[in-house]
């Protein structure tokens, strides 16, 4: 169950933490005195500090200073004085207070005083304080919020060279996503740790609230893979409560600048200077209520957090808010409008206001949202335009719009209307292109969609406009499963985006040609391709961009991975998923499925496991069965390597009740690594082979040597290299990238037995990111020279395997990583025998299995008895330990 409330761990804090501690235990410092803006965790650290302080032997007490404690005299720390002093007299009352509390035990004992909110303290308090520090009596651990005022007295007690200040920010999203995964119990998807980090402005006490909100509202679930939340009502009455305070303090103009910005979003400074004098906006800025940026030359502010907004909107008027937007509306129109987002920020404002805006006002701004690639305000837009101003052209963008954002159905019947209104055959090409797509993720036979393309490229009346529907038709078949076909159309692209005839076409098609060269083994020139095509997509101007310009650094994810640059293509894939994240799910699950896939290929199963349980997400939202088919399938594959069978086997599960086998989108044989992995956490090794080359033999019959590359690998990662190395040497030799060449080599060194080369490919596995294969590599050098008695070479080589698993392959447990594990000179086929029979396979199931005989298996058990010193199946199983073994 995640932790909720106060409860919420100390995350975060160990630097800030350990500097307050040593301070303290050191007895160098007087005063500790921690300050940052509300809400970042200063009371948690400085609770924390006070409870190291009592285990070191401190003698502690506690105050909480607020305005209503001030205008008493000592009324916040009257509870810590010893009764019957006199302080009528501060001089020698102070002095009896410091005896009191020594209480005669000397000055060696040693007190520490935590008093939060110390910037409300009053002054007597205040003073009496600072002479206690003074003298040595106590130590001050205490908060300070930024930007608050503070009396002269507060100000003394607080600085001075024996004073210890520890400044606290608000946590970035690193720090949001541990603490978030630490307190729900398990991984929380990326999209919905930036949603809250941005929600929550990295703040703690309003992260914690946001979570609690989501999590009682059930908008924040989890599967048993993964936590996510959707969109929703995560405010909780405490947040609203919170913030409403801090912005209920604001009156006059502050207030009126705070509703405006409320109403209208981010404005330019000049919108503000007009009704709010500048002293003010400086006060709400130091508060943290408003922050400034910049665009371009202009100075733009905003509220300080989203939930600042959602708490006033409720408070500001209907009647109020809507003369607001109007008179900003009002405002931009006068001075004409001239700045590119006007007629964005015009018409969002007239349309919430009123529910209408001008037609051609609305046109404009549908414009730059389809520019921006802000599908939703396209639809808000595109909705309220009067059907009599609809064109063609209009349709072709509320198509593309429904389409993105998931809204299949509606696409289509949009598109075919605009197909209908079409007069320029460039207009029926556009549309074609947008709804065969849109018939792609909607799970349309492909078949099907084909015969729409072929229909639409029949129907052009000369040559230069059947071209772009070659190439949707190579990019469809490509994303079906036929790189070989596909590529083929995809190759007519001119090299050079500025000679197309279409450049919107031309930068959809580049992208999906770079995954075409990738999966066919030309991975150099896939890598060259990618780097221009990005290039061209970023000198484009906005309004011929089909997509953001990260769609084409996504596909040349897969061309660095095959090129044996996993590192790289790892930290890609980073920066594709943010500047995605604001677009539609859509466009996040093509970068997604290849991030997945590269720390897959990396061995890092539990970051792969994260972003597979992500994907699988992801896909089922928006009713994506080839995406999830794939993403079940890489789930169970780490889940099993990590010896969790029974997720594996949840997953698979899943996977089995889906109707339909069809390839995923650009995979092929890809989806049986589940099936295969889990046979393998069994002890069933031969079929798990079995079940990697039938999915090997399959890619290989389309041409997708990447996906054959993969599986191979597998296999001889498994036991089989015999079988598989002279394929893997055939794919190095048509493949140009880095990561067939040393696979190739990582199988032909297991295949014939040579430690020495085996070190060497351990080597080369590591410098391209391959870690869990690297650790195999070493790991089954280590066996063959255990078995050849060369105790030396054996110890060296396993000691560089498991450092390379501690290090980078996150707990997985292999076939070959076994070898160092059980530390054993068992054969691999005595080892399968006696993994079997350790996870209780009876002899006779294991024959039939390996299609051995009863005897045959039964003389295997009783070498590997003998070469271990065992006698019985429950030692063999309490010896190996291993991966597949019961309850691992």
């Amino acid at each position: 169950m995640p932790a909720s409330g106060a409860g919420w761990p100390l995350y975060g804090r160990d630097e800030e933490l350990g500097r307050l501690t040593g301070a303290l235990t050191a007895n160098r410092f007087s005063g500790l005195i921690v300050f940052g803006r509300a809400g970042v965790g200063k009371s948690r650290l400085a609770e924390e500090c006070l409870a190291v302080a009592a285990r070191a032997g401190f003698r502690t007490g506690r105050a909480v200073a607020s305005n209503a404690a001030a205008a008493v005299p000592l009324g916040a720390i009257a509870h810590l004085l010893p009764t019957g002093v006199d302080l009528s007299d501060p001089v020698r009352g102070f002095a009896a207070v410091a005896e009191a509390i020594r209480g005669g035990r000397g000055p060696r004992e040693r007190h520490a005083v935590f008093v939060d909110d110390i910037h409300l303290l009053d002054a007597t308090s205040a003073m009496l304080l600072r002479q206690l520090m003074d003298a040595g009596v106590i130590t001050l651990i205490a908060t300070i919020r930024t930007g608050e005022h503070a009396t002269e007295a507060v100000q003394a007690l607080t600085s001075g060279e024996t004073i210890l200040h520890v400044g606290l920010d608000a946590f970035d999203l690193q720090r949001t996503e541990g603490l978030l995964q630490e307190a729900l119990g398990g991984p929380v998807a990326r999209s919905t740790v930036r949603d809250l980090h941005e929600a929550s402005g990295g703040n703690v006490l309003f992260l914690r609230e946001l979570v609690r909100g989501a999590l009682e509202n059930d908008t924040l679930t989890s599967d048993g893979e993964v936590w996510e939340a959707v969109p929703g009502d995560w405010t909780t009455v405490r947040l609203a409560e919170l913030i409403r305070v801090k912005v209920d303090a604001v009156a006059g103009p502050g207030r009126d600048a705070l509703e405006l910005l409320a109403s209208c979003g981010s404005l330019p400074l000049t919108a503000l200077e007009a009704d709010v004098p500048q002293h003010v906006l400086t006060e709400l800025e130091r508060k943290g209520l408003i922050r400034f940026g910049t665009d371009g030359r202009r100075t733009r502010v905003s509220l300080a957090h989203p939930l600042y907004e959602e708490v006033l909107r409720t408070e500001v008027p209907n009647l109020r808010h809507r003369a607001i937007q109007l008179e900003q509306a009002d405002r931009i129109e006068a001075f004409g409008a001239r700045r590119r987002g006007d007629a964005l920020r015009i018409a969002t404002w007239r349309l919430d206001a009123t529910g209408k805006a001008d037609p051609a006002l609305l046109l404009r701004a549908a414009r730059l949202a389809h520019y921006a690639h802000d599908h939703p305000r396209i639809l808000a837009f595109l909705n309220a335009l009067p059907e009599s101003h609809h064109d063609t052209a209009t349709r072709l963008m509320l198509g593309e719009a429904y389409f993105i954002t998931g809204s299949w159905d509606l696409a289509d019947a949009v598109l075919a209307q605009a197909a209908e209104s079409a007069s320029d055959e460039a207009e029926r090409i556009a549309i074609t292109v947008t709804r065969t797509t849109n018939l792609l993720v909607s799970n349309t036979p492909l078949d099907e969609i084909l015969e729409v393309n072929e229909a639409a490229r029949n129907a052009a009346s000369h040559e230069l406009l059947r071209e772009p529907l070659l190439v949707n038709e190579g990019f469809l078949r490509l994303a079906s499963g036929q790189p070989v076909a596909g590529l083929e159309l995809l190759d007519r692209l001119d090299p050079h985006a500025d000679q197309s005839i279409d450049r919107r076409m031309w930068l959809c098609g580049a992208a999906v040609r770079t995954l075409g060269l990738a999966f066919v083994g030309r991975v150099k020139e896939a890598v060259d391709w990618a780097e221009g095509a990005y290039a061209a997509h970023v000198l484009t101007d906005e309004e011929a961009r089909p997509a953001h310009p990260a769609v084409q650094q996504g596909t040349m994810v897969l061309a660095l991975a095959e090129d044996g640059r996993l590192g790289e293509a790892a930290a890609l894939c980073e920066s594709v998923s943010v500047d995605l994240a604001i677009h539609s799910p859509l466009l996040r699950i093509f970068p997604a499925l290849l991030s997945a896939r590269t720390q897959w290929l990396a061995g890092h199963p539990t970051t792969a496991r994260r972003m597979y349980a992500e994907l699988a997400a992801l896909a089922r939202r928006e009713h994506q069965v080839k995406v999830l088919r794939f993403a079940l399938s890489g789930l169970a594959a780490c889940a099993a390597v990590l010896g969790d069978t029974e997720g594996a086997g949840n997953a698979l599960t899943e996977l089995n009740a889906m109707a339909g086998g069809a390839p995923g989108y650009f995979s092929v044989g890809e989806e049986q690594l589940g099936e295969a992995w889990l046979l393998a956490a069994g002890g069933h090794y031969s079929k798990a082979r079995g079940v990697l080359m039938k999915a090997a033999d399959a890619a290989h019959a389309t041409g997708h040597v990447a996906s054959e590359g993969l599986l191979l690998t597998d296999v001889a990662r498994l036991g089989g290299a015999d079988a598989v190395a002279a394929r893997l040497d055939g794919i190095a030799e048509r493949c140009d990238g880095e990561l067939a060449a040393v696979r190739a080599r990582l199988a032909t060194s297991l295949a014939t037995g040579d430690p020495d080369q085996l070190l060497k490919v351990t080597d080369e596995l590591e410098a391209v990111g391959a870690h869990l294969p690297a650790a195999e590599a070493a790991a089954a050098a280590a066996g063959i020279w255990r078995r050849r008695g060369e105790r030396r070479q054996a110890t060296a080589a396993s000691v560089r395997s498991s450092s390379i698993a501690e290090a980078h392959c996150e707990g997985a447990r292999t076939f070959l990583l076994d070898t160092v594990r059980a530390a054993t000179p068992l054969t691999d086929r005595e080892r399968e025998i006696a993994t079997l029979a350790a996870a209780g396979e009876p002899s006779k199931e294991i024959a039939a299995a390996l299609t051995l005989s009863v005897r045959t298996v039964d003389n295997h058990l009783q070498k590997a008895y003998a070469k271990l010193g065992i006698a019985t199946r429950r030692e063999l199983a309490a010896h190996l330990g291993n991966f597949g073994s019961p309850g691992s």
